[in-house]
């Protein structure tokens, strides 16, 4: 609003700078809008290079620094801290992208831990399974042997079945804890691979958007530029489609 008088020559210069100082000290005009200012008129871009409007800039952006150079200018000094900020915060940025992508790699890691601990527990509840299938077979089969095989044929299995009946029982008891047990145990693992999947799939969001940036070309996951050529297609087939049927 204060730039749109008839003539820019109508006040003086030191009323100009007086102007955007307040404008920088008061009203938060930033780098960025000094130098739009700069490109508007001949005067203002004389004025947007005086040492005070910088100084006034260094003290707000930068005031841990100090602004004493007797060798370049305020603006020159400005850039040069703008510059190593900015460095210093790409940086930091790389640091934080770096340190989840070590988060997403620790994650990866435990899932395949977690895979392998299960299908290891899958295998020893197939392997117990199947001896206690065994052996309940093993019973029934004395149990068969005691009831329906004459006395004489009795006789001679009594001995062979008296060793066996008393450690198959407690061998299938045995079993059917370690198959209750298996059958925990692989429970509890499928619960913590779904939550470390959780996990993992948040660290993947998070990592999409610290690499994300607007003024970047970013590209799309999972084959989004297809996705986008196959609506362009149909949009344009639609498009001849309305044609036709107007010009019809």
């Amino acid at each position: 609003m204060l730039f749109n008088f008839p003539k820019m020559s109508s006040l003086p210069i030191e009323l100009w700078t007086k102007i955007l100082e307040i404008g920088i000290q008061d009203c938060g005009l930033s780098y960025k809008d000094l130098c739009c200012i700069s490109i508007s008129c001949r005067l203002l871009h004389r004025l947007s290079v005086e040492d005070s409007l910088w100084n006034r800039l260094l003290s707000s952006d930068f005031p841990s620094s100090s602004t004493s150079s007797s060798s370049s200018s305020s603006k020159s000094l400005y850039k040069l801290r703008f510059e190593r900020d900015k460095e210093r915060k790409i940086a930091a940025h790389r640091r934080v992208v770096l340190r989840k992508e070590s988060q997403i790699l620790e994650h990866s890691r435990r899932l395949h831990d977690i895979q392998t601990c299960v299908s290891q527990e899958k295998l020893k509840a197939i392997q117990t399974s199947t001896e206690l299938s065994h052996l309940r077979r093993v019973r029934e089969a004395s149990v068969a042997l005691n009831v329906w095989q004459p006395e004489v044929v009795r006789g001679r299995q009594k001995q062979m079945v008296e060793q066996c009946v008393v450690p198959a029982e407690s061998r299938i008891r045995t079993l059917e804890m370690e198959l209750r047990l298996c059958k925990q145990h692989i429970l509890g693992l499928e619960k913590s691979y779904r939550d470390e999947k959780c996990r993992l799939d948040n660290a993947k969001e998070e990592l999409e958007s610290l690499k994300y940036h607007p003024l970047r070309k970013h590209k799309p996951v999972g084959g989004g530029e297809n996705e986008h050529k196959v609506k362009r297609k149909m949009l344009k087939s639609c498009n001849n489609s309305k044609h036709c049927c107007i010009g019809r």
